[in-house]
């Protein structure tokens, strides 16, 4: 199966160079590369024939991974030591995410005993950066998404500024006695969906050649769009994707 989709992603890379059809949207499209450390992130989507999106994710290479600071002092509320954004390429308007904000915590951040591991946040914001840096409204921090419109068992927790309200998984592993190596976590604003989070630890990042889970999905959309349904790391040559994929078109309810 890695092998399978490793060959399919370099096809699609190769075969954006290449004269297609008119009708042929298809392709892999990267967005602008940013300086992590002493390496380098960025973003990509792939696209099918009819301009659907197949998958979207976070590159971060290796350099990256083998140079952030590890054991910083950490305030102890949920601060991020080190986040830059990360912009998609302009194909990516076909998706519901608008940009990525990528956090380093160095060591973690609470609660303590679960989530105190180096690790980064990788939200992927439905919300332009500009927007997401009006999130301080307290109200609307603490405002919670109406029922239906998030997964069943999340509960809402740790409203941050300029980042938004939190909702964990109760029956994730790390909250039931397991060590914590990667988690899926949704975020809101204005009781309005701002964010879909892969939370992953560093040593998780470095020694997973290929893994998939299920994305847990809520019962209903605020908007109309194509959502994924899984997430996946997958290492290629000297390369960590951080992917949503499996999308899916949802209608508004």
């Amino acid at each position: 199966m890695k092998k399978i989709f490793f060959l399919v992603l370099v096809a699609a890379v190769s075969f954006t160079s290449c004269k297609k059809e008119d009708s042929d949207k298809s392709g892999i499209f990267k967005g602008p590369e940013t300086i992590l450390y002493h390496g380098k992130a960025w973003t990509w989507i792939q696209l099918n024939k009819e301009g659907n999106p197949e998958r979207v994710a976070i590159s971060v290479n290796d350099d990256a991974l083998n140079s952030v600071k590890i054991g910083d002092d950490n305030t102890g509320d949920h601060a991020h030591n080190d986040h830059l954004i990360l912009k998609f390429h302009p194909k990516a308007d076909v998706t519901p995410f608008k940009h990525v904000w990528l956090n380093w915590n160095p060591s973690g951040h609470p609660p303590v005993g679960i989530y105190n591991k180096p690790h980064f946040d990788f939200h992927y914001y439905m919300v332009s950066p500009e927007e997401r840096e009006t999130f301080v409204d307290q109200a609307k921090l603490d405002a919670s998404l109406p029922a239906g419109y998030l997964p069943a068992n999340y509960i809402g927790i740790d409203p941050v500024p300029t980042m938004g309200k939190h909702y964990v998984d109760v029956t994730s592993p790390e909250l039931n006695g397991h060590p914590f190596s990667q988690t899926f976590i949704f975020g809101s604003y204005d009781a309005k969906l701002a964010f879909w989070e892969p939370m992953i630890t560093l040593e998780f990042l470095k020694n997973t050649t290929d893994f998939v889970r299920d994305i847990p999905q809520p019962a209903k959309f605020q908007k109309t769009g194509y959502y994924p349904t899984k997430m996946r790391v997958a290492k290629f040559n000297g390369t960590t994707n951080i992917i949503l994929e499996g999308f899916v078109l949802r209608q508004a309810s």
